[in-house]
């Protein structure tokens, strides 16, 4: 089902609605490059401030009006706002302006239909796709307006057709649920047979673009999918990952990059993938050191693995994309430690296209990796203090 209209080349306004937020002008920027990757043309921007938001449009008839006037002189036919849109609001500000109206929350899942290349990532698109779908029927079927009805008369066909449409629809995702059940119980099969083989489990997370798929590549020798572009690697891929013949057996995963304002119903629906991350041994966050905000997207990172129950999962902070830092800012040790919720997170330095302190990451491993299977092997060791205590060295 493709409810969701193409957004390709879509002349388009970019609305932000500022309530206090810290970061409100990086957020409006995400948007601009989320656009742009989703193929929509920004043509105009327009930003105001409230307390909270308007219980009908949203941003009140007065900035709607503007919004129309400034839509009709740049020639946009699509307004998307960076906040999600109650179906309501969404309803309401497409009566009034006149043209398609979306959210963030529509834009990420566009970028993900467009983006799925695996059987599991299709199937985890397609379950969000419709649970955003499933709110918003009347706004998307256009036979549903064309409802009959009088004195006398306890309905119409619009009504028996709208309930006939959320039947379809649940079922649907009650089939899509089943068949990622299915995969679930098939990565949790390989995930036993790497526990089996006493595989050390490493998870790649971070913020979209953070430069994870680079990495993984650079570490793997490996050609998995990797561009200077949001959400350029939806499917998660697993490799080998050689650290010497003194380390035991080490497995990464590359997954999905992490975003703001994730959706709630992304989060679920890519349960399967970021299972990755709740079952590894070690999670390296990668970081873009080269933008401004990269404090915000760690704490982005950091409500999501809580979210997913990933928070207890020792962490290795890589700031990658050194090379893109300028000389004032390049960092004097290449390893020191970083402070994430009051708690000391070892960090390395890196760049993963410049192939810059790659070979102490692998030793850092190395050691992490050896080190978990001694204690492992002890009885008597405390497995989570061991790790510490060899992250912290």
């Amino acid at each position: 089902m493709n409810a969701i209209p193409s957004t390709t080349n879509t002349p388009t306004i970019l609305v932000g609605v500022d309530f206090g937020d810290s970061d409100f002008d990086g957020s409006l920027d995400e948007l601009a490059l989320l656009a742009e990757t989703a193929g929509m043309v920004a043509v105009g921007r327009v930003t105001c401030k409230r307390r909270a938001p308007d219980a009908a449009l949203f941003i009140g008839s007065g900035k709607a009006d503007e919004i129309k006037l400034l839509a009709a002189q740049l020639g946009a036919s699509e307004v998307l706002f960076d906040q999600s849109l109650s179906p309501g609001q969404q309803r309401n500000l497409e009566r009034h302006l006149g043209m398609p109206v979306n959210d963030r929350t529509f834009l990420i899942l566009e970028i993900f239909a467009q983006r799925a290349r695996s059987h599991e990532g299709k199937l985890q698109v397609e379950l969000a796709r419709l649970q955003y779908l499933s709110t918003r029927l009347v706004r998307r079927w256009s036979h549903l307006e064309r409802q009959s009805g009088g004195i006398g008369m306890r309905g119409g066909p619009g009504e028996a057709q709208i309930e006939l449409d959320r039947r379809m629809i649940g079922e649907t995702i009650k089939r899509t649920k089943e068949r990622l059940n299915k995969v679930k119980r098939q990565r949790q099969t390989q995930r036993r047979q790497r526990e089996r083989r006493h595989a050390f489990n490493i998870s790649l997370i971070g913020y979209t673009n953070a430069g994870k798929s680079t990495l993984f590549n650079a570490l793997v020798k490996a050609r998995a999918y990797a561009a200077d572009q949001l959400f350029a690697t939806l499917d998660t891929t697993t490799r080998h990952l050689y650290l010497g013949d003194s380390a035991r057996s080490v497995s990464i995963s590359d997954t999905v990059g992490f975003i703001r304002d994730l959706p709630h119903s992304l989060i679920d629906a890519f349960q399967a993938t970021l299972q990755e991350a709740i079952d590894a041994d070690l999670l390296l966050h990668v970081v873009d050191a080269a933008n401004p905000a990269f404090a915000e997207q760690i704490a982005q990172v950091q409500q999501v693995l809580k979210e997913i129950g990933a928070d207890g999962v020792p962490q290795l902070l890589i700031f990658n994309k050194i090379d893109a830092l300028p000389p004032e800012h390049q960092p004097i040790h290449m390893e020191d430690t970083f402070e994430i919720d009051s708690v000391q997170v070892p960090r390395l330095f890196a760049s993963a296209k410049a192939s810059i302190g790659l070979a102490a990451l692998r030793e850092k491993l190395a050691g992490i990796a050896v080190g978990a299977a001694a204690s492992a092997a002890s009885p008597d060791a405390e497995s989570p203090s061991s790790l510490d205590l060899e992250l912290d060295k």
